[in-house]
């Protein structure tokens, strides 16, 4: 029998999954909380995980694939030793040279972002921590290059915001010109073979020596391969705080004015977009158990004659590029229902609206939707969401992002 190890980590913790050939769970794991966000407690929570894996699993263990934040930047020298302030994917420093990156991108590259990973990376080069001989990583790299000791290997998910062209497996000319290209990593499809754990991993922690650590990804990507969406046409919406779409398509669609931008799945690229709406604008007004409760008394079958656009506060990119736009919630019903029953409804039309966007620019027409997130749970939400989207939409089976670094373990 054979068996895989997908670990994730997220912004609070370390998850981790192993399954067998036939894609069962046999084993899970959450350490826990991070005391803070170091590269220190983020090792401490991979050997946590590593020394809690049962005895029999781990010495027949295949391989190991890991997920972390996209974006969220370290700088190591030879020795892996961390050596510049690691940058988190929200990191905006970079802003402060956005102008000069911009005069070196292409317009509608995916690097001119002031919290993109090459902002990072240029920041780091212009404030003089980034020298000859350092290692750019991400941070599943240096996760990953913990149990097998090669410095410099990324996968092309994390690779993207880089500046990495999947679609030419390769680096652009503009970006190999730069005087510290030397120092970005090596980059493997997700899933790809890197190397065997190290010995020292492999006796400390009674792991199978031939065990081959693969090429990772992103924890979002990691959340898609787990619904089991594989089919141009399907999607997975997640339901959190905000709302972010992600589409298989035959098509790379990219356009910054909305902030969309694809990934390489494979043949297929999924195409994805995230609004400023979400269930953050529902838990403003509402909690919890209110809107639970409030749900069983909404007939999803019916639309709400208010018309909103649910947003916290002024701004959306994506379905609609307006840096100006007011949120729309008004005029508010009396009848806490009737107003949970619009919110819904205008969540819902904006998801309806992103995914004509991404077939207008060239995406697959949608088919089926998976949903993740907290609002995956909530039935009425989902009938309504159905009637906008016109097609079938189910709960995700799966919204572990440590069981889809598992299946990319499993390829």
């Amino acid at each position: 029998m054979s068996y895989y190890l997908g670990i994730d980590f997220g912004t609070t913790s370390a998850r981790a999954v192993i399954i067998n050939q036939d894609r069962e769970i046999l084993f899970s794991y959450t350490t826990s909380p991070f005391p803070s966000q170091s590269p220190q407690h983020w090792q401490d929570a991979l050997f946590s995980i590593l020394s809690h894996l049962p005895p029999f699993l781990a010495k027949n263990l295949q391989a190991i694939a890991l997920d972390a934040t996209s974006s969220t930047m370290l700088l190591s020298g030879e020795d892996g030793v961390i050596c510049a302030p690691v940058l988190w994917y929200s990191d905006g420093r970079g802003q402060k040279y956005l102008e000069e990156i911009a005069r070196m991108a292409p317009e509608e590259s995916i690097v001119v972002s002031a919290t993109s990973s090459f902002a990072k990376v240029y920041w780091w080069y212009r404030e003089g921590f980034l020298g000859e001989g350092f290692h750019v990583l991400h941070q599943a790299d240096w996760l990953a290059y913990l149990l097998h000791g090669n410095l410099g290997v990324s996968d092309y998910h994390n690779a993207l915001k880089l500046g990495y062209d999947p679609a030419i497996e390769d680096y652009p000319r503009w970006l190999q010109d730069l005087p510290f290209f030397s120092s970005l990593p090596q980059v493997k499809t997700p899933g790809e073979a890197v190397a065997p754990v190290l010995p020292s991993i492999s006796r400390q922690f009674g792991i199978n020596p031939h065990c081959l650590v693969k090429a990772g990804t992103t924890d979002s990507i990691a959340a898609f391969l787990a619904s089991g969406a594989n089919k141009p046409g399907e999607a997975v919406t997640s339901l959190g705080s905000t709302l972010v779409l992600k589409l298989l398509s035959t098509r790379r669609v990219d356009d910054a004015r909305y902030g969309i931008y694809s990934h390489r799945l494979g043949d297929l690229w999924l195409a994805g977009g995230a609004s400023n709406t979400g269930g953050a604008v529902l838990t403003h007004f509402f909690s919890l158990d209110e809107i639970v409760s409030l749900s069983q008394q909404i007939d999803p079958s019916i639309p709400s004659p208010l018309q909103y656009y649910p947003l916290l506060s002024k701004g959306e990119r994506f379905p609609i590029n307006n840096p100006h736009l007011e949120p729309k919630i008004s005029p508010r019903p009396d009848n806490p229902v009737q107003f949970l029953h619009a919110l819904l409804e205008g969540i819902a039309a904006i998801e309806a609206m992103g995914y004509q966007l991404l077939v207008q620019l060239g995406a697959n027409p949608l088919s089926l939707v998976y949903t993740a997130g907290g609002g995956a749970h909530n039935p009425t939400w989902l009938a309504i969401r159905q009637r906008h989207l016109k097609v079938p939409v189910f709960p995700s089976p799966n919204t572990s992002a440590a069981f889809g670094s598992a299946l990319l373990a499993s390829l």
